[in-house]
């Protein structure tokens, strides 16, 4: 019992030993774990002086055998695979192939037809906006007309008040002329 005592008595002191000194000052353990990490580092950035011309070899005699390893599994395949039917694929690639290009014939004749209403209602929309851009110069051309008409109308009718004004005065000039030469007369 005394010595377990003891123990933990002086793994208390250790622990107090550890948390009394300031933290600045780095045990000796973790400076050789920081100056391993440094080296380990320096070894990763510069290959060729840590590594050794053995290390480079075996890693790349490893990296062979795994690449002829994946070759052997690859041509290790079933014998089935290797006896394929090589004319009935061809066969049936090339009954895909017509099938699709019969779609793509369908399916520039599809578009054919599309352009070719697109092309008609542009031409049918085209003229009536022609039709309507001449009605409507029709329609302006013939209200220029009517309005010109009417202008001469007016002058007309100015015309023949000043004429009905002229011919009134004259049939009242000429009845007192009549007038005039009935008294010389008797």
């Amino acid at each position: 019992m005394s010595s377990l005592y003891t123990r933990s008595k002086e793994y208390t002191r250790s622990r107090k030993a550890q948390s009394d000194s300031p933290p600045s000052s780095p045990s000796p353990i973790a400076k050789t774990l920081r100056h391993e990490r440094l080296s380990r580092l320096e070894a990763a950035t510069n290959p060729s002086t840590s590594e050794s011309y053995s290390d480079r070899a075996s890693s790349r005699s490893s990296a062979y055998s795994r690449r002829e390893n994946r070759l052997a599994a690859l041509s290790s395949r079933p014998e089935d695979e290797s006896n394929r039917d090589y004319k009935k694929l061809y066969e049936s690639a090339l009954s895909e192939n017509q099938k699709l290009k019969s779609k793509l014939q369908e399916a520039q004749l599809e578009l054919a037809d599309i352009k070719a209403k697109l092309e008609k209602a542009t031409q049918q929309k085209q003229e009536k906006t022609s039709d309507r851009s001449s009605m409507l110069e029709m329609e302006k051309r013939e209200k220029r007309a009517l309005e010109r008409k009417l202008s001469e109308m007016e002058e007309e009718m100015k015309i023949l008040t000043e004429l009905k004004s002229d011919n009134q005065r004259l049939k009242d000039e000429n009845g007192a002329l009549i007038r005039v030469i009935s008294k010389l007369s008797k």
